[in-house]
């Protein structure tokens, strides 16, 4: 799987799944993985102990899945969060 990606691109990927505003249909949107790719996806280039971190920190978090968020919160990023853009 992640051979079909540049290394940017799989960059890109594993920063979108840390950050908790960043829903996992917004990767899908953009790369094509469903969560269960992304996790595939994680397990496999993070190390053992970051994927477990990872998977804590996400199980759960309503900002990791659209469905969960609030009405209204349609965004995967804060505002000023990309200010070089």
């Amino acid at each position: 799987m992640s051979e079909q990606f540049e290394p940017a691109d799989l960059s890109r990927i594993i920063e979108m799944a840390w950050e908790d505003r960043t829903p996992f249909e917004a990767i899908e949107a953009l790369y094509g993985l469903r969560e269960k790719d992304v996790i595939r996806l994680m397990r496999r280039e993070l190390k053992p102990g970051s994927f477990r971190l990872w998977r804590k920190r996400v199980t759960g978090r309503n900002t990791k899945h659209r469905q969960l968020r609030p009405e209204g919160v349609n965004r995967g990023y804060c505002p000023t969060q990309y200010k070089h853009r």
